[in-house]
């Protein structure tokens, strides 16, 4: 078996080989930082993380770089408009970029920022005018002529033969219909941040910037470009254009695309009140490694439903995978093996292997796991689990886990750190009751739980079950699980 994925180019499922050797060359477009990045976004970068994560487990050598859009419209709109310069104003929604990676358990690419590249566009932008694809206009702006490409539109499948030949278009987000030549280099406007180059002074248009840094990072020619769906056009489309017309080859060989969500059956919006960052829901009490878990939980090309109920599952799915690890690395199993049961786990294991390879189908490699998990906790509930039982299934956990990234305990810590930025940015009043008790519990030391527990088992044995249910009910309401064993009881953190 090998890994099969979409190609948004050709329109099919692709059996996946590197362009050169067992390297994997991996563009990902990246944020623009003016805003605190949502649900939506997050779903995509989380598809890219599985991809990418699952090329390292199947062996590849992988080179992901992501840009971080650190010069647009909007941000100088909005730094204009603060009073800062762009730097300044980027910087803070670059590191909250950052912190909702970390948090979310996105293993972070190798990043480059538009702005260290400004002399290597106006360069690209100088040799695409060379060659005919490119034209100044008198106020010393620079467009692309779409006329001179006769391929564009093959990413997006759109015909654009009769698009009036000149006509131009110079904002970086335009109608999703309309094909016209699109800014490569804007003029500067008084109060504008702009830049000196060999082409005149100004700033590059949006489309250009991802042209240059992933060409100048991974080659003229590389194997998988990735992006949310709301970018094949125009934004990937003008990448493809203008990239090939400058070096006459290939651009991308595989375009990855996402696509966004619903959210309770409705597209997202600020306007219809159903707009979440990571940060809103982290405040709302939801554990960042749930929000993973439901975002990875539909397959990249379909379309995800986000509900609150079924954010609710993702957690209970997550508890039941950690319980699970638990119940295999605390319990007290009999010597010897259950065959059937290693059967299982390398059965399970294999499974989660042949979904990921078919297009990446986390809804099937989620199931196959969960397969298990009810087996094995059966098997433990009748004595049938042994000690040589353990590590395949530990395994089979871990394998699944180097993919999905939720088995680590650490949302109290995570969801702590948003604590402290709600109150630094005067949103303390959207703490929510459960997000405060998740901090409260990551703050318990294991001493003072133990104690807890002793006290409980102390009331128990003295038949005091008063006193030990209202302990169990308090250690409940902070995070702590609580199972009676032969040897007495265990606990563990939710």
């Amino acid at each position: 078996m090998a890994l099969r994925l979409y190609n948004t180019l050709s329109g099919n499922v692709e059996e996946f080989h590197p362009l050169r050797g067992n390297e994997v060359r991996m563009y990902a477009c990246g944020p623009t930082v003016y805003d605190f990045g949502h649900i939506g976004n997050f779903r995509t970068f989380i598809a890219v993380d599985l991809l990418r994560r699952f090329l390292l487990q199947s062996g590849f050598r992988v080179h992901h770089v992501m840009n971080i859009t650190d010069v647009d419209d909007k941000i100088i709109r909005n730094a204009a408009r603060d009073g800062v310069s762009v730097k300044e104003y980027t910087a803070k929604y670059e590191r909250a970029f950052l912190e909702d990676v970390a948090a979310l358990n996105i293993q972070q690419p190798e990043l480059v920022h538009a702005t260290d590249y400004i002399p290597d566009m106006a360069g690209f932008i100088a040799g695409l005018q060379e060659k005919g694809f490119a034209y100044r206009t008198e106020d010393g702006s620079y467009y692309f002529r779409i006329a001179k490409f006769p391929a564009y539109g093959k990413l997006s499948k759109r015909d654009f033969a009769g698009m009036q030949d000149g006509a131009r278009v110079d904002v970086d987000e335009y109608e999703k219909d309309n094909a016209r030549d699109f800014a490569l280099w804007k003029s500067p406007k008084p109060g504008e941040a702009s830049w000196e180059t060999q082409i005149g002074p100004g700033r590059p248009g949006w489309h250009v910037e991802c042209s240059v840094m992933s060409m100048k990072v991974l080659g003229e020619t590389f194997d998988i470009h990735t992006g949310g769906e709301d970018l094949i056009f125009p934004h990937h489309e003008n990448e493809i254009a203008q990239s090939e017309a400058y070096s006459g080859k290939p651009f991308a060989h595989l375009w990855f695309h996402p696509r966004f969500l619903l959210v309770e059956g409705e597209k997202m919006s600020k306007s219809a009140g159903n707009f979440y960052t990571l940060r809103d829901l982290t405040l709302k009490g939801h554990k960042p490694s749930s929000i993973r878990y439901l975002l990875a939980s539909v397959p990249y090309r379909n379309q995800l439903n986000f509900t609150f109920d079924g954010l609710h599952q993702a957690a209970a799915s997550v508890e039941r995978l950690r319980n699970f690890q638990w119940r295999l690395t605390s319990g007290k199993f009999p010597a010897g093996v259950n065959d059937s049961l290693n059967d299982l786990a390398k059965a399970a294991e294999n499974n989660v292997r042949a979904a990921m390879e078919d297009d990446l189908n986390t809804a099937q490699a989620q199931a196959c796991i969960f397969d298990l998990v009810r087996a094995a906790n059966a098997a433990m509930n009748a004595g049938e689990m042994k000690q040589e039982n353990v590590a395949p299934m530990l395994k089979a956990l871990e394998r699944f886990d180097t993919l999905f990234g939720v088995l680590q305990d650490d949302d109290a810590a995570k969801m702590k750190a948003v604590v402290e930025w709600a109150k630094s940015a005067g949103r303390e009043s959207e703490i929510s009751q459960e997000t405060w008790n998740a901090v409260q519990q990551g703050q318990s030391t294991d001493a003072q739980i133990g104690e807890k527990v002793a006290q409980m088992e102390e009331a128990r044995r003295a038949r005091n079950f008063s006193v030990s249910d209202s302990i169990r009910a308090e250690l409940a309401s902070a995070g702590i699980l609580i199972e009676q064993t032969k040897e007495g009881a265990r606990w563990r953190r939710k």
